[in-house]
């Protein structure tokens, strides 16, 4: 296929190309027409020029007056831009057209599937589910991630979107620099938004809008799992140290909670009366499922985590236990609690579940039983915490504080 290149301008005059008389000071747009191979497409410059100061020869207007020099600018930056986004289609699609040149220099897509359409198709079925078995949270997370799929589609591109079948390794490398060097992201949210993006993707094959997978030989980087557990130290620290804030009270209470539980922040805050079973034997246990995977959870409650429901009973509205706050409030808290108790960990409110895998772990508890006291879907998932607990078969239950 012929894929040179081959921009001209020229002057669009009213009526017949024929004219009888000729009036030169005549005022008319310049039409620019792009030609690769057997393919045209014409656009607007949105510029105009006397007759009397055009040259259809070559272009452009005659002359050196401010306004043949302003009109032969704007044209050659037009001319530039169109090459750039010329060559950088046929870099990544090894095929281009006069179409999709035009259409990436004026900043629009193509009338075929594009990917934030895609996109935002995915997001629509997500939010319906919302409160089935999807969070809002992660809904929230995809916005995000959208929002950096668009911006960089602009800053690279200079595009609003992109055609599926434009898709390829090289798009995905540059995506991937983009974040780790231009935007710098960690190696753990990198990984969070490709495999929201790959998402998009499996969908586009599963309807086959494209045909083979577009960022097949990417190889992702998988960021180093950091446990961000409390040292029995810590937490006896954390549990121990007087606290005058009402709120901050509340929330190392509500991180405590979770810390002897394994709930995460958006369980416990859903966490209702209904779900707090008392057995034959006097004993409370929380039994619901996990809002995440939809998995069941089961965990008996001790003695501390009772206290704490019996000291904010009634607080909460409605069918709720606890009237938690929001997560961004608690982990800010967090960071003022960590410092006041002399913690060195980086506190926030997932560290409560890390802390109370290692604590099952370390007690001798089997990994089997971790995994469904957590609610993980995949028991490798567990094994992550378990490999940072060597010392499991050592003597540490009072890791656990024998605190009235």
């Amino acid at each position: 296929m012929n894929n040179e290149l081959k921009v001209s301008f020229y002057l669009k005059r009213e009526g017949s190309t024929e004219r009888t008389e000729v009036n030169s000071d005549a005022v008319y747009p310049v039409i620019g027409k792009i030609i690769i191979g057997n393919s045209i497409a014409q656009f607007s410059s949105k510029l105009k020029i006397e007759e009397r100061l055009w040259s259809v020869k070559s272009g452009r207007a005659t002359g050196k007056s401010r306004v043949a020099n302003e009109l032969n600018r704007e044209i050659n930056k037009i001319n530039l831009s169109i090459h750039t986004h010329y060559r950088a289609i046929l870099e990544r699609t090894g095929t281009v057209t006069a179409q999709t040149v035009k259409n990436a220099f004026q900043g629009i897509a193509t009338a075929q599937k594009t990917l934030l359409t895609l996109f935002d198709e995915m997001m629509q079925d997500f939010q319906t589910r919302i409160g089935i078995d999807r969070s809002q949270a992660t809904y929230h997370k995809y916005v995000t991630i959208r929002k950096q799929v668009k911006r960089f589609l602009k800053v690279k591109y200079n595009v609003q979107d992109i055609p599926l079948n434009q898709l390829d390794l090289t798009f995905i490398e540059a995506f991937d620099f983009h974040l780790r060097v231009e935007r710098k992201m960690t190696d753990e949210t990198v990984s969070g938004t490709m495999l929201v993006l790959f998402k998009v993707v499996r969908i586009a094959l599963h309807r086959k809008l494209i045909i083979n997978p577009p960022f097949f030989g990417y190889k992702l980087k998988k960021p180093d799992f950091k446990i961000r557990s409390l040292t029995k130290e810590e937490f006896q620290r954390l549990i121990s140290t007087p606290i005058e804030s009402k709120s901050q009270c509340f929330i190392r209470d509500m991180f405590v909670f979770a810390a002897f539980t394994g709930l995460p922040y958006i369980d416990l805050k859903q966490l209702t009366w209904k779900e707090i079973i008392t057995e034959e034997d006097g004993s409370l246990w929380i039994s619901t499922d996990r809002q995440k995977t939809g998995t069941p959870f089961n965990v008996k409650l001790l003695d501390i985590p009772v206290q704490i429901i019996e000291k904010y009973k009634g607080l909460a509205k409605g069918e709720n236990v606890f009237p938690m706050l929001g997560p961004g409030r608690i982990n800010f808290a967090l960071k003022i609690i960590a410092k006041l108790c002399n913690i060195t960990t980086k506190l926030s409110f997932h560290t409560a579940r890390h802390t109370h895998a290692t604590m099952m772990l370390t007690l001798g508890v089997d990994l089997y039983t971790v995994s469904k006291l957590l609610g993980h879907t995949n028991i490798q998932t567990t094994q992550i915490y378990a490999k940072l607990v060597d010392e499991s078969k050592k003597k540490a239950i009072d890791l656990i504080p024998n605190i009235s």
